[in-house]
C-alpha cells in the first residue's frame, strides 16, 4: 500500500505541474484525463471547456462510446431534470459527485444513466465542475463499465483534489493570449439552421470556414458540429457563447429561435462580449468584474453606486482589489491594462 501511495502521489504531482505549466486548454483536455485515468481507472472519459458566463460547452472531447452520444447527453444537461448537472456542480459547494452516491445505489433513479449510460454498457459515473476564480471554466467526467465497480471515497477525493489545479490551468489558458491569426475565417457573418434534434437543415458557406477554426471543428470531416454549436442550439435560447478558435481569435455564438428551427450565428466576438469572460480569467470575483466593467465604459463613483446599489465605500473596496489583481494604482491605468487585454483578442 504504501509503494501504490507513492505512486499516486507521484502522478498527482505529475499532473498539477502539467496544470500550471501554460498549456493551452486543447493540450490540456487531451492530456490531462488520460494521466488521470492512471490514478482513477475508467472505461470512458468526457472532457469540456466551458464558456464560464453561460457554463456552456465551448469545445470537448469525448471517448468512445460516449461521442456518438453527444446530443442525447446535451438533451439531459439542458433540457432534463436529473443528477449531478454540471451546472448544478459549479454551483455546489462540493463541485464533485458520482452517480452511485448521487442516487444512494439506485443507477435507474437518473434519466441519464436509464436512457443513455446503460445502453452503452455503462455504470458509475464521477462528474466534477472544474472552478477557479468564483467561475467554472470546464467539466470532467469518468465512466466505468457496468460490471465495474463504482468509484470509491478515496477516487472521488482524489478527483476533488485536482479539479482546481485543472480549472486554475484553464482559467490561465484565456489570459495567456497567443498570437491572432485575423486572417482565419470569412470576413462575414456565418448562419447555421438546426431542427429539434440537433441536425443540420442548413449552414452558410461563411459557418462552414468559421467551424472549421473551432477548438473541436475536425468533427466536421466526420460530418458532425462542434460541441459548442451543438450546447448553444440546446441550451437556453437566446444565449451568447464565446469560444477561442485555433487561430487565437475569438468568436461569438447567438443562438435564435425561428419557428422550429434554431439559428446559431457565428461571427467575430466584440471586445465587449469578451469583457466578463477575461475578467473573470484575471481572478475577479462576480462584484468586482460588474465594478470593472463599468469603470471600462467611463463610469463614475456615483454612476457606479446608482447601478449596482452599493455605497461609495464598497465601490472602493472592489477598485481597490481589482487594483491589486492587475498591479496598477489608478482607473486610467486599469483601463489602459484592460483595453489592451482586449485588443490582443481579435
Amino acid at each position: 500500500m504504501a509503494v501504490a501511495g507513492t505512486a499516486v502521489e507521484r502522478r498527482l504531482a505529475d499532473i498539477e505541474r502539467r496544470c500550471r505549466s501554460g498549456l493551452d486548454s486543447t493540450a490540456l483536455g487531451t492530456e490531462i484525463p488520460g494521466r488521470l485515468r492512471r490514478v482513477v481507472p475508467a472505461e470512458a472519459a468526457f472532457f469540456a471547456t466551458v464558456d464560464p458566463v453561460t457554463l456552456l460547452f465551448t469545445s470537448a472531447t469525448a471517448e468512445d462510446p460516449l461521442g456518438p452520444a453527444t446530443a442525447l447527453f446535451l438533451d439531459n444537461e439542458f433540457g432534463q431534470a436529473d443528477v449531478n448537472k454540471f451546472a448544478g456542480l459549479a454551483r455546489a459547494a462540493d463541485p464533485v459527485g458520482s452517480l452511485d452516491r448521487a442516487t444512494e445505489g439506485s443507477r435507474t433513479d437518473s434519466a441519464r444513466y436509464r436512457e443513455i449510460m446503460a445502453p452503452l454498457g455503462l455504470g458509475d459515473e464521477l462528474r466534477a465542475a472544474l472552478v477557479s476564480g468564483h467561475r467554472c471554466w470546464g467539466v470532467l467526467c469518468l465512466h466505468r463499465e457496468a460490471s465495474s465497480p463504482g468509484f470509491t471515497s478515496e477516487e472521488i477525493a482524489l478527483v476533488r483534489r485536482i479539479a482546481p489545479v485543472l480549472a486554475t490551468g484553464l482559467r490561465m489558458a484565456v489570459t495567456a493570449a497567443p498570437p491572432v491569426d485575423t486572417a482565419a475565417g470569412p470576413d462575414g457573418v456565418g448562419l447555421i439552421l438546426l431542427d429539434s434534434t440537433l441536425r443540420t437543415v442548413s449552414m452558410s458557406p461563411e459557418a462552414e470556414q468559421w467551424l472549421t477554426d473551432f477548438p473541436d471543428g475536425d468533427r466536421q470531416g466526420a460530418g458532425l458540429l462542434p460541441v459548442s454549436v451543438l450546447a448553444a442550439a440546446a441550451g437556453p435560447v437566446p444565449s451568447t457563447v464565446r469560444v477561442r478558435g485555433r487561430s487565437g481569435r475569438w468568436l461569438a455564438l447567438h443562438t435564435s429561435r425561428l419557428g422550429s428551427q434554431i439559428g446559431v450565428v457565428v461571427e467575430p466576438a466584440r471586445p465587449a462580449e469578451l469583457g466578463a469572460v477575461l475578467l473573470s480569467a484575471h481572478g475577479l470575483t462576480d462584484a468586482q468584474t460588474r465594478v470593472a466593467a463599468l469603470v471600462i465604459r467611463g463610469h463614475s463613483t456615483r454612476q457606479l453606486v446608482d447601478e449596482l446599489h452599493i455605497s461609495a465605500n464598497t465601490v472602493q473596496e472592489h477598485l481597490t482589489a481589482v487594483f491589486d489583481k492587475f498591479g496598477v494604482r489608478s482607473r486610467r491605468e486599469l483601463v489602459a491594462v484592460l483595453l489592451a487585454d482586449l485588443s490582443g483578442f481579435g
